[in-house]
């Protein structure tokens, strides 16, 4: 049995691209930034992002290509695929991996991040220090026969 499924949760880094097939077909592209936060082994907190290319095809296109923009966050489900090409003006291969949507699902409005309960009344209001959600892991190493099952 074999299984290609990817689900990543982020935001747009740049604006989607809205194009036609030949046939009509309605393709759209973007790329989305996923974060990690983490603290190492002496207990400095790490930060690293990755960068996904995604394709979307059919009326999720035309949708995502009229309602997201760079900064907007989203949650997309689909397959990886690498596809290759002959570059034309250096004759060398290239390779380009994507994630095909399958499904897309917006995000809060903004690219905000676990924010979806904020109130309009709020909106006005800027904050010196802005609190980033972090997960915080035990300090002390995990011992795998203390884990319940």
């Amino acid at each position: 049995m074999y299984l290609n499924k990817v689900i990543l949760i982020g935001n747009l880094t740049r604006d989607p691209e809205l194009r036609s097939l030949p046939t009509g077909a309605k393709v759209c592209s973007f790329s989305i930034a996923t974060n990690r936060v983490w603290k190492d082994k002496n207990g400095a907190r790490q930060e690293a992002a990755d960068y996904h290319n995604v394709v979307v095809f059919g009326r999720q296109a035309e949708t995502v290509a009229q309602y997201m923009k760079k900064g907007s966050s989203i949650l997309v489900e689909g397959r990886m695929q690498t596809r290759s090409w002959e570059d034309k003006t250096s004759g060398e291969k290239k390779y380009r991996t994507e994630v095909i949507a399958d499904r897309t699902q917006f995000g809060p409005k903004g690219g905000e991040r676990g924010n979806a309960g904020a109130s309009a009344g709020s909106a006005g209001k800027t904050s010196s220090s802005e609190e980033v959600d972090t997960i915080e892991y035990p300090e002390e190493d995990i011992n795998p026969e203390d884990i319940p099952f």
